[in-house]
């Protein structure tokens, strides 16, 4: 099988093209064009020969992805459904907001955590990502914004830290300063994974934020919200993340989706504040987006969000209550699920964003 331009690395790029016979700089060109023009096709790199654009085109396919769908709600927030070359499928989002434009990246074809109010791992786990197939999600939104986005969260379908190598080499290939040049600080892993999971991903040293999907302050309450979770103690979850902090330099989030009678009481924001004080961690508060999946579940009141965020401020712990956003069009936190198969045909006609 073919590599994908969107895969390789410089190194590899660099090699693939002395392979061809050419002189290592002009693999730096096929690069840049890639991850600082957004041209993914040889035919496009018209700075160099056509000869060697012909063979490019037999060398590497230009992408791992095709845009079957997109979908933008009122609020501006744009969800694109990716047709991979397996016929699975996965979600990508964008998300304005002021002068940001943040990606939220999918890892996996559905979901193994299965946290019961997220729509993502309701058909669980099909497969895992290729990089191309994660580095490639932010090319796209690029592509359509004809600018670089400004942040990246990979949030979106799937546990990140269950597909790390592949992961790491998308970073690394957004961080490239050859390439897109993409600043680790505006780079933010989230995981709803174990301790030694987040001690992995702190040694590869790629300087990314790291969130942590709490969702309880004690472990009975987190095993009713994340019945699936790879096993693991919240205090073992909230130590890892301190050393993450420690090694960065950087907060780490938590982020607690607020579920009504599940874990917004205020003894769960007295346990959680308690927990957290002084481990230079912050906590993002996230009120339920109602899931198809489970119509019983349910956002506590505004009032009983903002007394939840007060309670953890009080107790030192910096604290902020997230707003839903793209909830009408099914991208808001919690409800990256594909409506249609994720397994399915791809669109035999794929539209542009």
């Amino acid at each position: 099988m073919k590599p994908v331009w969107t895969g390789l690395s410089l190194a590899e790029v660099r090699a693939l093209v002395v392979e061809l016979g050419e002189p290592a700089y002009r693999g730096d060109q096929v690069f840049r064009a890639v991850w600082k023009d957004g041209i993914t096709d040889p035919d496009g790199m018209t700075t160099l020969s056509k000869a060697l654009r012909t063979r490019l085109k037999d060398a590497a396919s230009p992408t791992a992805t095709t845009i079957v769908e997109a979908e933008t709600s009122d609020d501006g927030t744009t969800k694109w459904l990716l047709g991979l070359a397996d016929g699975a499928r996965v979600e990508t989002v964008l998300i304005p907001e002021g002068d940001r434009r943040t990606v939220c990246v999918s890892t996996q074809v559905g979901c193994p955590v299965r946290c019961v109010f997220c729509a993502s791992g309701v058909g669980g786990l099909l497969r895992n990502l290729t990089t191309a197939e994660i580095a490639e999600q932010v090319l796209r939104v690029q592509q359509h914004l004809g600018a670089r986005p400004t942040n990246i969260v990979v949030m979106g379908m799937g546990e990140p830290l269950l597909n790390l190598p592949a992961l790491a080499a998308a970073i690394r290939l957004w961080e490239d300063p050859a390439g897109m040049d993409f600043g680790a600080r505006r780079i933010t892993v989230s995981t709803a994974g174990t301790a030694p999971m987040i001690d992995r991903l702190n040694a590869e040293d790629l300087g990314v934020h790291l969130a942590v999907s709490l969702h309880g302050p004690d472990d009975e309450t987190r095993r009713r919200l994340i019945p699936t979770s790879p096993e693991g103690r919240v205090q073992d979850l909230v130590e890892a993340a301190s050393r993450f902090a420690r090694k960065t330099g950087r907060d780490v989030t938590v982020e607690y989706v607020l579920v009504a009678s599940e874990n917004d009481a205020p003894a769960h924001a007295e346990t959680l504040g308690r927990l957290l004080t002084g481990r230079h961690i912050h906590v993002n508060l996230i009120p339920l987006n109602p899931v198809a999946h489970r119509p019983d579940l349910r956002a506590p009141s505004g009032l009983a969000c903002r007394a939840f965020a007060r309670r953890l401020e009080e107790l030192g712990v910096p604290t902020r209550l997230r707003s839903q956003r793209g909830d009408d069009i099914h991208a808001a936190c919690g409800q990256l699920a594909l409506e249609r198969s994720v397994s399915g045909p791809a669109s035999p006609q794929p539209r542009a964003p």
